[in-house]
């Protein structure tokens, strides 16, 4: 009889008969055909009457004609010994009157799966039955701080939107995505951030922006462009800071949060590096709301200076081929931008404003070296650079019309350029 607690081993094997058999058939020819086979310290049925056999359970069926089944057999011997009576149960060719095949399949070290049941329950153990209730003194420290900083959060406007408690007191702001990011930011002791809510920024919102230097603090993902090119539409903001790639607000720590802030870059330099177009105008520095005069009173700002003269690509001209200033060019080609708004693509467009081929935006350069003598006019969702201008002029290009014109010093006189700004 099996002694489930001395057993070390399980033999599986398969066998298959051809003919019908049952389970006494096989353990018959099991005994039979075993004995003597060892000699008597490997004799089945003494091991068996010692206990160091466990009892042989045969699993087996019959279809067609044919048995097809399992054997085990428990084994409290050791490795050696069970491996020699697991192979002399191979030897076993017929069982009854039908030829028959037995093969083994593996040995089953039962201390193994016994270990490994130990390791499993005490997982569970340790994660749900201890008593949990006994905080480090840190984690104590840290719960309390983090109850205080919940408490600290208000809410703006009667859209109750989540915001650190110094939002409405601050001549600055910082404007994040979610409620989430603004409770990581008080965890950090910065109380004057404010949520959108994503891709959809709040009136209430947008019109605080315009009474206050806004920095926008955006996840590293392009979600966060997204969030950018939405507030340069509908308010204005100062400055752009970004979490590291990949990376959300929500999750950075403090020494992280502080770096991204120290790098936050002014919003036109954003603009061109990002390739980030906007159609709303800008408040000119000349034309200051009430509050940012009062807030240049305090800091003065370095990002705008007084425009003393526009720039030359942005100097609204006459052309002598058409007779057409800029604001009409732009105007000419609306359509297209107004389709391509957003995408971060661009179009490439004959004498008739037919589209030969369409790009995104990092691969116009390289795409305008290569057009032919076909391609007149260029339309993209970007910034217009020197470096566009340079190409586009070799290629005898006529028209750059883009989302903004970047730092622009030189343009020939047959090469038209124009921005969605000046509609």
């Amino acid at each position: 009889m099996q002694n489930t607690d001395t057993t070390k081993y399980i033999v599986h094997a398969k066998i298959r008969a051809d003919g019908v058999v049952e389970r006494p058939d096989v353990v018959g020819a099991i005994f039979g055909q075993t004995e003597g086979l060892l000699g008597n310290d490997l004799d089945l049925r003494d091991l068996q009457k010692t206990g160091r056999i466990g009892r042989i359970e045969v699993n087996i069926k019959s279809a067609a004609g044919k048995s097809n089944g399992m054997i085990d057999i428990p084994s409290s011997l050791d490795k050696a010994e069970t491996a020699i009576l697991a192979a002399s149960l191979e030897t076993i060719d017929r069982i009854g009157p039908c030829m028959a095949n037995i093969e083994i399949i593996k040995v089953e070290d039962i201390r193994a799966s016994k270990r490994q049941h130990i390791v499993n329950r005490a997982k569970h153990i340790l994660t749900d039955m201890f008593d949990e209730n006994v905080p480090e003194s840190q984690e104590i420290t840290d719960e309390v701080k983090q109850s205080i900083r919940v408490e600290e959060m208000t809410y703006y406007g009667k859209d109750n939107i989540p915001c650190g408690p110094n939002v409405i007191d601050s001549d600055a702001i910082i404007v994040v995505e979610g409620r989430a990011d603004v409770l990581n930011l008080l965890r950090y002791g910065i109380k004057n951030a404010i949520a959108v809510g994503g891709t959809n920024v709040p009136p209430a919102v947008a019109e605080l922006c315009k009474k206050k230097k806004v920095t926008a603090f955006t996840d590293g993902d392009r979600g966060g462009e997204l969030i950018i090119k939405e507030l340069l539409q509908v308010t204005d903001i100062d400055f752009i800071a970004r979490a590291p790639d990949g990376k959300g607000v929500e999750e950075l720590v403090q020494k992280e949060i502080v770096r991204s802030l120290r790098q936050k870059i002014p919003v036109e330099q954003a603009m061109e590096r990002y390739q980030i177009g906007g159609n709303k105008q800008r408040v000119s520095p000349q034309q200051p709301s009430p509050h940012r005069q009062e807030r240049r009173e305090i800091k003065p700002r370095v990002v705008k200076a007084p425009t003393v003269k526009p720039r030359p690509a942005e100097r609204p001209r006459r052309n002598s081929r058409r007779g057409e200033s800029v604001n009409t060019l732009a105007t000419g080609f609306k359509e297209h931008m107004d389709e391509l708004n957003g995408t971060l693509s661009g179009r490439l467009l004959d004498d008739n404003k037919k589209v030969i081929k369409e790009v995104t935006v990092k691969n116009l350069a390289n795409s305008i070296k290569d057009v032919d003598s076909n391609v007149k006019s260029v339309v993209f969702d970007g910034v217009i650079t020197q470096r566009l201008v340079d190409i586009a002029s070799e290629k005898d290009i006529t028209d750059i019309i883009g989302a903004k014109i970047g730092n622009v010093t030189k343009a020939p006189a047959n090469l038209r350029i124009a921005s969605t700004g000046q509609l």
